[in-house]
């Protein structure tokens, strides 16, 4: 069993905000997206908004969703599901793990 890839320090993360794993850390076809929710969890999703070329890190993180800087887009951290349009496709999500304050990631893992 795989025991993830350090990909950040939990305080990278602030809470409310995002930070971008770059696709040759992780080996996706995107880059992904750690975003710390306003309760402290840390979720991951693939970072570019599925309706426009956006990147998920860079918007707001609040009560559970994502929403995508460009157009307002929202997706539900837990499971990558649109929450607001315009976006019509979801997100796709990733397992997350924090260890000892380290943030580990299981790129193409279901949470």
């Amino acid at each position: 069993m795989s025991l993830g890839i350090r990909v950040a320090a939990l305080d990278d993360i602030p809470i409310g905000e995002g930070l971008a794993v770059d696709r040759s850390v992780t080996g996706t076809d995107d880059d992904i997206a750690l975003l710390r929710d306003t309760d402290g969890t840390v979720w991951a999703l693939d970072d570019t908004c599925t309706h426009e070329t956006a990147s998920l890190a860079e918007g707001w993180v609040e009560d559970g969703c994502v929403e995508c800087p460009l157009h307002t887009s929202r997706f539900c951290l837990k499971d990558g599901a649109v929450q607001g349009l315009p976006a019509t496709e979801d997100a796709r999500p990733h397992r997350v793990e924090v260890r000892d304050g380290e943030v580990f990631l299981f790129p193409g893992e279901a949470p």
